[in-house]
């Protein structure tokens, strides 16, 4: 696990608006650095990130979907989560600006950080 708690995950998400905007490629290689476990995937012509976290089992995986939907709701940007047994996908965009936002790349490190948590 390579996951660390970055300075990313002590952000809070900001308010987005249809004037604002995705997140730039400069910007973007950037923000990656701070959380390589997950990779950019293409969903329905939106850009997301994306990354599958593993557990023991059923219930482990389905306690961190939950712990997720807390820091979700705590910051008002919501992902879409898959949880299987001994595996959970998430993944982060911002509907706003169909695509990236710095919001997703914050709950993204707020995301790996949990997990290290959790699996600590």
């Amino acid at each position: 696990m390579r996951s660390k708690t970055t300075p990313l995950a002590d952000e809070r998400c900001v308010a987005v608006t249809k004037a604002s905007k995705r997140i730039v490629d400069a910007a973007r290689a950037d923000l990656l650095k701070q959380i390589p476990d997950w990779q950019i995937e293409t969903r329905g012509g939106i850009e997301r990130l994306e990354r599958q976290f593993r557990f023991a089992d059923f219930a482990k995986a389905l306690a961190f979907t939950n712990r997720i939907g807390a820091i979700a709701d705590a910051q008002d940007h919501h992902p879409a989560i898959l949880t299987e047994w001994g595996r959970v996908t998430v993944g982060w965009w911002t509907h706003v600006v169909a695509g990236l936002h710095r919001n997703d790349f914050v709950m993204a490190a707020k995301t790996d950080s949990l997990y290290a948590v959790t699996m600590s």
